[in-house]
């Protein structure tokens, strides 16, 4: 796949995310000046051992280990890349020849080389010296992602300090040489960028990323009162729930608690990857966990969920989306919703570069179900793996075989699959209307169609279903009327 992507980018050439970089023994000051302007603009690929023509010359064979060592000791170098980034190179080898490539992802932050800000103009990195250039710059980071936000009055004591101690620990596990290792607090927190200026305000203090990253549970809370991910198994009792998990604390201590809540509820088969055994398990329900938690939008009163059934688990939190439709490795986009978050979770070995999750999904889920997963793009994103206990990977032929199902039960549930799938999806729509209502009896259809993200449709049968139940009123006339939620959302379900 990335010897496709060389070479679309070897016939279209450079362009604004896209620069080739000769490269013999050493990378180049202009190779990270390239670093600092696909950062402060759209992200981009740059191709170590290319020349500016496109003509492939490669990269010593020999010089790469040391080529790649030095590239990840400078830009983690808060006194050459301000702040610190986490790049992983990628070796491409291309008609013989090595090339390095580095996919550079869009910040939220302003970074700095050599304290000198750099912008990618066309195919050109230019300095950004005037005032008012750098002010535009840091607006247009701010104005668009809401992890940016700055809370002035965030003291010392609604953080968390002492997670850092673990930060830490997790970021010299993944590369000894972090140099967050050596950072006290508050360095590293400006390094990671949750501590900062708002150029448009004048105001500096903890940014939203802090908050949700390190920040005490009663001060998320109150900067994002919708903000919990809605954990539940529906195996058994598939109207109500089988076991429930609700977490509404910092991101860290929420993908551990996630984790932990899938290992109880779900299988880890046996699968060797050469001659490493893979826990298939951990490495599907990493990918789904950390993307609902570092690419949500905090700002909606969407509830984020993680539902184990029998037939599949999925995951699905608000998005600020840039298209809809499905996400399959051969389209997808890496446009990350909260870079700094995104980068945070890198830098402590809990994410890989963006676009890993997507491939490993298809790959291992195939290996642990024998089907692709669904990954759907809107404004209510969703993760669909489906599950299948009966399956077994053949790692000697490398092929997959669907073993027969030996019980009644199985063969009960594959009967009445379509079924329970349908009664799941209404039991899950009639909890989110009956909630939403609850809290805004003047909404309109419309409005929770927007907010659930299902079809207007979809909410008008949903909504004449729980009338019809009788859980729900409508009272006064049509424009100026409002909802009575008879029965709660909460006692509904039990």
């Amino acid at each position: 796949m990335n010897v496709n992507k060389l070479q679309k980018a070897l016939v279209t050439g450079e362009t604004v995310a896209v620069e080739f970089k000769r490269c013999t023994d050493g990378i180049s000051t202009e190779t990270y000046k390239t670093v600092c302007s696909f950062l402060n603009r759209y992200g981009g690929d740059i191709y170590l051992g290319i020349e500016d023509d496109g003509t492939v010359t490669g990269v010593p064979e020999n010089s790469v280990p040391g080529i790649i060592k030095n590239f990840i000791k400078t830009i983690s170098n808060p006194e050459l890349i301000l702040p610190t980034v986490y790049i992983s190179p990628e070796i491409i080898k291309y008609e013989g020849k090595h090339v390095i490539h580095l996919y550079v992802p869009p910040s939220s932050e302003v970074h700095t080389y050599k304290k000198v800000i750099y912008d990618r103009v066309d195919d050109a990195d230019v300095k950004v010296t005037a005032t008012g250039q750098i002010a535009a710059l840091y607006i247009r980071k701010q104005n668009t992602y809401t992890e940016k936000k700055i809370y002035p009055y965030i003291k010392k004591k609604d953080i968390k300090f002492d997670i850092l101690v673990r930060i830490r620990q997790m970021a010299v596990s993944r590369y000894a040489g972090h140099p967050w290792k050596n950072l006290n607090d508050a360095e590293l927190l400006k390094s990671a960028g949750l501590y900062g200026d708002d150029k448009e305000t004048g105001s500096r203090g903890y940014n939203l990323a802090a908050v949700m990253l390190l920040g005490k549970d009663e001060v998320i809370r109150s900067i994002v009162p919708a903000y919990r991910t809605d954990a539940l198994v529906r195996k058994v009792n598939v109207d109500r729930y089988d076991d429930r998990l609700i977490v509404a604390t910092n991101l860290v201590d929420s993908y551990e608690l996630l984790m932990e809540f899938a290992r109880k509820h779900l299988w880890d088969k046996f699968y060797l990857d050469g001659d490493i055994r893979i826990g298939l398990r951990d490495i599907i329900t990493r990918e789904m966990l950390v993307n609902t938690l570092i690419h949500r939008e905090f700002t909606s009163s969407f509830i984020a969920r993680f539902i184990i059934e029998n037939d599949r688990m999925f995951v699905e939190n608000a998005n600020r989306a840039v298209r809809d439709g499905i996400i399959t490795p051969d389209n997808f986009e890496s446009v990350p919703k909260n870079p700094v978050i995104a980068s945070f979770f890198r830098n402590i070995g809990l994410a890989d570069e963006l676009g890993s999750g997507v491939r490993n999904l298809y790959y291992y889920g195939q290996r642990y179900s024998g089907q692709n997963p669904q990954l759907l793009d809107g404004d209510i994103f969703r993760i669909i793996v489906p599950l299948d206990n009966a399956f077994i990977f053949e790692a000697d032929s490398g092929k997959v075989q669907d073993l027969k199902r030996k019980n009644k039960a199985q063969n009960l549930k594959r009967k009445n699959k379509a079924q329970n799938l349908k009664r799941n999806d209404c039991a899950l729509i009639e909890e989110a209307i009956l909630e939403y209502l609850g809290k805004h009896p003047e909404a309109t259809q419309k409005k929770v169609a927007e907010t659930t993200g299902k079809s207007r449709r979809t909410i008008q049968e949903a909504i004449a279903a729980l009338k019809e139940k009788g859980l729900i009123r409508y009272e006064g006339a049509r424009k100026n009327g409002r909802w009575v939620v008879i029965v709660s959302a909460e006692k509904a379900i039990k």
